[in-house]
Parts: structure tokens; C-alpha cells; sequence
């Protein structure tokens, strides 16, 4: 009896304006309309044959009016869409995005007063000539609302695409994605709901470890299951959330079909079938519990990793040279932890800056992770010149002069610049353990989450935290001597390592001529060091003509520096590049799928690739079971890989994935491979 309910919405709608106008009291205040202003936009207006284009219907209400979800409430109705289309051209359903709730007259409305984009994917049929016109044309019907008058409108809209190539500019995918990110993603594992009593409850897969937002909220699609005024409990029991309120009236059947809200303008479409669901107690200190118990994991995870991020052939070098400084024994006890506090204070300042700036460009509808910042060629020079000038310090060419602000601080100045160094040098690496951590702190509270970043720092300052506060350790220190100068200059061997894995991937991502533009640079900046070592040596000043000179190399290279043209990802001998629909074609065929997600800046994936991934026995372990191979290049910050990254709770890459058969969901496998896992994978 839905139609009904429509039907009447849309009579009492005309009829309110008609008497208000036969009153001579003018229904809406803001003229005539429409008050929704509806644009359709497209995502590409050039789609290939064979593939996928999303529309937009862009839509912006004016202010104090409201359009309808797609399920409106207990009022209204939602938008009807009429599509005209060119032969064989169809249109999905409309994904909407979260809605906001409007209570009126104890009517609960689902509704959108801001700014919204219901996204619709087109598919284009194979075998159409470049050049071929699509006219593409929309009659929308729709039910907008003031707090005063209900008023039913239209809107014809139309566009014209065009076969070609798929390209999609940067400002247009950049716009989709931030529209995409608000509409909900579909929970792969089902739900189960009981309604009993008067009362429904409904039980949600969601991880245990993982916090529960305050604004938790659920959606009815479904009709005739849930009084959607009826407020609501939320409760954690295990790996599920449970959702209480009261049954509707009508008493529906299942399945349930909803979207569950976790945050802001985020959420997930649940399904649930129909079962039994226990009562639990209500939200409340269960929640900050488990958001407590999940940031202390989460916690634990990133010190572990930054931990082990001391070995690093790019964090190793300033560690040593640290201890060195203690080694030297002219620091008593008080200074000797002074700097190990000031160290600290700049490794976990960097970290707890960059987790900052990790969350703030999420919250604007970025999906990016742990060394976002290397996904941008300026960025590789900057690192680039930057290892080079270590090296060449740790060479012996030149010692760096600090500023007179930090001279006055006494050490503390210099560990604490020294500290931020080691952590800024650090992020190309995710390591063990910070993979699931930092993808934790990505759903956590934002203060939780700068809490497991300050964790990151603070593991990868232990080492020298420890040397500072316990005598004993120092007392191990090997003696100082002449052998400590040959130990700097052997130290210069894994930093130039550093910068010659960056030049590599200055080269993946902006060509050769890009490669060649940072080598220069970092020529032309080892000949501004130069000419500084050369003074220190007479007794001067590094001299500012010398830094004027290597700041200018630097902010040039990075200006000058372009990405080269995105190609076609070349995967190795037997695998294919990752898209969600291969994926999802290789699973309909019932092949099992290894999938991993690397990138050029990344040492842990190559290192895995060379002693796991690319070897003789795993590639005869998956030829003989028939085991899929896909691989996800996230060197450039594919937008649309990144948010498949971040829904298996990762910030960043390695990530690999196990899809076996007749299992829905993958095996997420560790962040350090072994031939002997992989192998057995098929077997499992």
C-alpha cells in the first residue's frame, strides 16, 4: 500500500498550496521554483565503448527546503526518475548519499537540506564507433518541502556524451570521488534482524576492535519493519553492532534492507535476513570502552612498527649517528635524557603532523594514506635532494650548520631537528604491524587516531629514548675513536641506497625527462655543498650564498618537476592489473584470487615481491590451482584503489588479499610475506 501513502502525500501537497493561495498567503516565500535546482552531470563525457560512466544529478536546495531519500519517512515521496535513452544504453538505480532526519508533527522524515548528488552508472555498449553521440535525457519528479508548504516539481534535464577514449579530467574525478565518498558502501556480509514484542533488533557485522561512532544511526529501505520515529538503542556485542527500536505496525516481512550510518556522511548498505538476536545492554560505556580498547591496540601496533622502522636503510644511518653523539661520552646524565626527550618530542611532532594532515584530506573527500605525500613527484625531489644531502654529510663533504636558535638550545635543539628528520626520512616505509594499526586509527575518534600516530613516533624514538634514560646501555656503547669517522662514512652506503630507490620512483612517476630534471638537481645542490664544506674547512661559515644556491636547486626542481602521462599498469608475467570488476568476473568464474596492492616508494611490497611474490614455487604453487593473480599499482594515489584499500581497514600499502572459493569474504594476509604462506594459500 506504498502507492497510497505517495499518492496521498502528493493530493494533501496540492491541495495545501492551492488553499494557501486561495487565502492569499503565498506558499513559498522564494518565488516560484523549482527549489531544487537538479544539474546532471557527467564523469566523462567521452565514455569508451564497453565500459561505465556515472551521472550526477547535482542537486542543491534552496535555502529552508528539503528534498526526499530514496525511502522518505513517514511523509513525502521520493524523486521518480524517467530515463530516455539511446538503444541498448541502461541506467541503474540512484545511489544515494546518508540522509539527515527532520522530525515535524512527530513525522520522522529522511531528508536532504544541503547540498547532495544521487550518483546513476550508465553502461555503453560495446561495438560503438568512436565519435558516436549519446543523447542522454531525464525527466526527474520529485516532492520538496519548506517548513511551511509540501510542493511536487519537475525537472527535464539532458546531456550529450560522446564515445571516445574514458578520459576523465582531474577536477571532474576529483569532484565524484568527494561525492562518492558519501554515498554508503555495501557491506559484503549479511545481518540477521528479529522482531518480537513490539521491538526489532538488528544485528550488524562490524569489528570488534573498531569504535563505535556516536551518531550510529539506521535507515530503514525496507518499508514495514521499523517505526521510523521510534528512537533508537545501539548496543556492541562482539563483532556486530545491534540496533533496538520499535517495530513498525504493519509488521513486514524480510529481508531488511538499510543504511547504517557510522559518521559523518558515512555508511554502509546492510542486508539482514530474518533469525534470532539477543538483547544486549545499551550503548553507552560499552562504547567508550571499546573505543578505548581499540585505540590501546591500535596503540601498541603503530609503536611496534615504528619500532622496527629503526632498521630502515633510510632511518638507520640517524639512529647510529645519535647514539654515536652518546657514544662520545661528554654528556652527563641529565643532558643525556634531555636529548632523548628532545628527539622524541620531534619524531612524534612529525608523525602526529602528518596523521593531521592524513585525516584532514580524508575529511575532504581525498582517500589517501600513510606517505600520501609521495604520491607527488615534487614531493620525491624534495626527499630526493634530501637523502642526497645526508649522504654526501655523512661523507664527510660538509657538516650541517645549524641555526643560531637551535646553538642556543644547547643538544636539545639539534635532536629535536634531528628527530624530525628520522621520522620525515621514514614515511616511503609501512612495516609490520603499522599497516593494521594506521588503518585503525583511520575509523577511530580524530584524537584517538593523532594518539596511534603519536604511538608511530613514539616507537620509532624507543631506541634512543632508551639509550638517553638507561646508563647500562650507554655503558655498551663501543668506545669513541678514530673508527667512529670510518663507521660515518660506511653509514653514507644505505642513505645513498635511499635516494637511489627514489630516484627510481621519481622515474615511474614522471618519466625520464622527470628523472633526469632530479638528478640534476641534485647535482647542481651537491655543488652548493660543496662549496659550503669547502668554507667550514678554511674555518667559516657554511655561508649563505651556499644555502641561498641549494634552496633555489630545491624549490626548482620541485616547481619544474611534472608527472609523466598516466599509462596502462603493466602487471607481471601471469597476473593483470586490479580493477573491482576482474575481480569480481574471476570470482563468478570460481578461481580462487591473490590480490596485493604495491607501490614504487614502497620497500616492504618490493621486498616481498622479490622474495615471495615473484619466485619459481609460488608461480607453480598458483599455475597448478588455478589461483588468479591481481595487482593494484598505488604508486600514483589511484583514488579508487585507495578507497578499496581503506574499506579492509589499511591506510597505506602493502596490502594482500586472498579471495578462496565459495568464501566471500579474503584472508587479509601479514604485511611480511613468506614463499612458504603463499604456497600454501591453494592448499588451505
Amino acid at each position: 500500500m506504498r502507492w497510497f501513502h505517495y499518492f496521498t502525500m502528493t493530493v494533501l501537497a496540492l491541495l495545501w498550496a492551492s488553499m494557501a493561495h486561495a487565502q492569499g498567503v503565498a506558499p513559498d516565500p522564494y518565488g516560484k521554483g523549482p527549489h531544487l535546482a537538479i544539474t546532471l552531470v557527467a564523469e566523462t563525457a567521452t565514455p569508451a565503448a564497453g565500459s561505465t560512466v556515472t551521472l550526477a544529478l547535482a542537486t542543491v536546495p534552496q535555502p529552508g527546503w528539503h528534498g526526499y531519500w530514496q525511502n522518505p519517512g513517514d511523509a513525502g515521496f521520493p524523486a521518480k526518475l524517467e530515463w530516455t535513452l539511446p538503444k541498448d544504453v541502461t541506467a541503474s538505480a540512484p545511489a544515494y548519499p546518508v540522509p539527515g532526519r527532520l522530525i515535524v508533527a512527530d513525522l520522522m522524515n529522511y531528508v536532504f537540506e544541503k547540498a547532495y548528488a544521487p550518483l546513476v552508472t550508465l553502461s555503453v555498449p560495446t561495438g560503438l564507433a568512436v565519435g558516436t553521440k549519446l543523447p542522454i535525457k531525464l525527466r526527474a519528479n520529485y516532492l520538496v518541502c519548506s517548513a511551511e508548504v509540501c510542493v511536487p516539481e519537475s525537472a527535464d534535464l539532458s546531456t550529450t556524451l560522446i564515445v571516445g577514449d574514458g578520459t576523465i579530467s582531474a577536477s571532474s574525478r576529483a569532484q565524484f570521488d568527494a561525492w562518492r565518498r558519501a554515498v554508503p558502501k555495501p557491506l559484503d556480509a549479511k545481518g540477521v534482524f528479529q522482531a518480537s514484542g513490539g521491538r526489532i533488533r538488528i544485528a550488524i557485522p562490524y569489528p570488534a576492535g573498531a569504535a563505535v561512532p556516536k551518531d550510529v544511526y539506521f535507515y530503514p529501505i525496507t518499508t514495514g519493519l521499523v517505526d521510523y520515529s521510534a528512537p533508537q538503542a545501539v548496543s556492541q556485542n562482539g563483532d556486530r553492532l545491534v540496533v533496538e527500536t520499535k517495530a513498525a505496525a504493519a509488521g513486514g516481512s524480510g529481508p531488511l534492507v538499510g543504511v547504517v550510518q557510522i559518521g559523518q556522511q558515512q555508511g554502509l548498505v546492510v542486508t539482514a535476513d530474518a533469525g534470532t538476536v539477543a538483547a544486549t545492554a545499551p550503548t553507552g560505556s560499552t562504547v567508550a570502552g571499546g573505543v578505548l580498547l581499540a585505540t590501546l591496540i591500535a596503540f601498541g601496533g603503530a609503536m611496534l612498527g615504528g619500532l622496527i622502522l629503526n632498521v630502515m636503510p633510510c632511518v638507520f644511518p640517524i639512529l647510529s649517528l645519535k647514539a654515536l653523539s652518546l657514544a662520545r661520552g661528554h654528556l652527563d646524565e641529565g643532558a643525556a635524557r634531555s636529548e632523548a626527550l628532545a628527539y622524541t618530542a620531534g619524531v612524534v611532532a612529525v608523525c602526529v603532523a602528518l596523521g593531521g594532515a592524513i585525516l584532514a584530506l580524508r575529511a575532504g573527500g581525498t582517500a589517501v594514506g600513510w606517505a600520501f605525500q609521495l604520491q607527488d613527484p615534487r614531493a620525491i625531489v624534495v626527499l630526493l635532494l634530501l637523502t642526497v644531502a645526508l649522504s654526501l654529510n655523512l661523507g664527510g663533504l660538509f657538516e650541517i650548520p645549524t641555526p643560531q636558535f637551535v646553538n642556543r638550545s644547547g643538544g636539545a635543539g639539534g635532536a629535536f631537528a634531528t628527530g624530525a628528520l628520522a621520522a620525515f626520512i621514514a614515511t616511503p616505509c609501512t612495516g609490520p604491524f603499522m599497516g593494521a594499526a594506521l588503518g585503525a586509527a583511520l575509523v577511530l575518534p580524530w584524537p584517538a587516531a593523532l594518539a596511534v600516530f603519536a604511538g608511530l613516533g613514539l616507537g620509532l624514538a624507543i631506541p634512543f629514548l632508551a639509550l638517553g634514560f638507561v646508563p647500562a646501555l650507554r655503558k655498551r656503547l663501543p668506545k669513541p675513536g678514530a673508527w667512529m669517522e670510518t663507521f660515518r662514512h660506511i653509514l653514507s652506503v644505505p642513505m645513498w641506497l635511499t635516494a637511489l630507490a627514489l630516484a627510481w620512483v621519481l622515474g615511474r612517476q614522471a618519466g625520464v625527462d622527470g628523472l633526469t630534471l632530479g638528478l640534476g638537481a641534485a647535482l647542481l645542490a651537491g655543488f652548493a655543498l660543496w662549496i659550503g664544506g669547502r668554507r667550514q674547512a678554511r674555518g667559516l661559515a657554511f655561508g649563505w650564498v651556499a644555502l641561498a644556491a641549494l634552496a633555489a636547486v630545491t624549490v626548482g626542481g620541485a616547481a619544474l618537476v611534472r608527472r609523466a602521462p598516466t599509462g596502462v599498469a603493466v602487471a607481471e608475467a601471469g597476473s593483470e592489473p586490479f580493477t573491482e570488476a576482474r575481480l569480481e568476473a574471476l570470482r563468478k568464474e570460481g578461481r580462487p584470487v591473490f590480490v596485493y596492492f604495491t607501490a614504487d616508494w614502497c620497500l616492504t611490497c618490493k621486498v616481498n615481491e622479490k622474495v615471495a611474490i615473484d619466485t619459481d614455487a609460488t608461480r607453480k604453487a598458483f599455475a597448478e590451482h588455478k589461483v588468479a593473480v591481481l595487482v593494484g599499482d598505488w604508486t600514483n594515489g589511484d583514488p579508487v584503489m585507495g578507497r578499496f584499500i581503506e574499506a579492509h581497514n589499511r591506510a597505506g600499502v602493502p596490502l594482500y588479499l586472498y579471495y578462496d572459493v565459495g568464501i566471500r569474504e579474503p584472508r587479509v594476509l601479514p604485511q611480511v610475506l613468506s614463499p612458504a604462506l603463499l604456497t600454501s594459500l591453494p592448499t588451505k
